[in-house]
C-alpha cells in the first residue's frame, strides 16, 4: 500500500541498511572457542543478530540477562565485536541506491539503532553511511526501542515533524516503536526478521527488498 511521500526516512542498522549477522556471529563464536566450545551454527545466529548481545548469547549459550554468566559473556561478545566490527559487514544489496534516491529527491535519512554508540560511532563510516542527517545509538536517549524516544530524538534532529517520518526496521520493535513515535512504519523483510513472520507485525506497509521500499511511495 502506497504511504505519503515522507520528508525523512529513518532506518535500523543491523538487519535493516547493513549485512552485520557475519562479524557478529564471529564475534560470539571467538566467545566459545575460548571456553573450548564448538562454534554455533550461522543459520542459528543469524536470524537473532539484530537483538544484539541478548538475541545472540540467548541462541548460543541458552542464557538470558538475569542468569548467573551472563554478564561475563557479554562483556567478552562486545570487545570480541569491537575489535572486528567491519570485516565482513556490508550494506545490503540496494541500500546505495535507496539512499541516493532519498537524496536526490531531497528527502533526509537518518539511522536508529539499538547499538550502543561506542559500536555505531566505529562501524557507520567503515559501511559507507557517514552521510547520514543522524545517527542515534541505543545509548543516546535514556531509552531503547520500543520505547519511541530515540526515534522522537532523530526527528528532532532533523527538524522533521514525526509524522512525517517513516521508520523502516527488521524486528517487532522496530514497528512498535515507530507506531509509538506517530511515524509511518515499513517492516523490513529482507532483514533478520527474528522468529517472526514481518507481515505480522502490524507494520503499514511491507518491503522485500531496499528498492522495493520505493514502490511504497504514494
Amino acid at each position: 500500500m502506497p504511504l505519503y511521500a515522507p520528508r525523512a526516512v529513518l532506518f535500523d542498522l543491523d538487519g535493516t541498511l547493513a549485512d552485520t549477522a557475519p562479524d557478529l556471529a564471529a564475534a560470539m563464536n571467538r566467545v566459545r572457542a575460548a571456553r573450548g566450545l564448538a562454534p554455533t551454527p550461522y543459520d542459528i545466529l543469524r536470524p537473532v543478530a539484530s537483538a544484539g548481545a541478548r538475541g545472540l548469547i540467548g541462541a548460543s549459550f541458552g542464557l538470558k540477562p538475569e542468569d548467573e554468566g551472563f554478564n561475563a559473556l557479554r562483556t567478552d561478545f562486545l570487545n570480541s565485536y569491537e575489535a572486528h566490527i567491519a570485516v565482513e559487514s556490508r550494506l545490503f544489496d540496494g541500500i546505495e541506491q535507496l539512499l541516493a534516491h532519498f537524496q536526490r529527491q531531497g528527502v533526509a535519512w537518518g539511522v536508529v539503532t539499538n547499538k550502543a554508540a561506542r559500536f555505531t560511532d566505529k562501524l557507520v563510516p567503515l559501511i559507507g553511511l557517514q552521510h547520514a542527517a543522524c545517527v542515534v545509538s541505543g545509548d543516546t536517549t535514556p531509552h531503547s526501542k520500543p520505547h519511541p524516544a530515540p526515534l522522537l530524538e532523530a526527528a528532532r534532529r532533523m527538524g522533521v515533524a514525526p509524522e512525517q517520518c517513516w521508520y523502516v526496521g527488521d524486528d517487532l520493535r522496530d514497528v512498535q516503536a515507530g507506531r509509538a513515535a506517530g511515524m509511518a512504519t515499513v517492516a523490513a523483510a529482507w532483514g533478520y526478521c527474528g522468529h517472526h513472520e514481518p507481515s505480522t507485525w502490524g507494520a503499514d506497509a511491507l518491503a522485500e527488498t531496499p528498492l522495493g521500499v520505493l514502490e511504497l511511495l504514494a
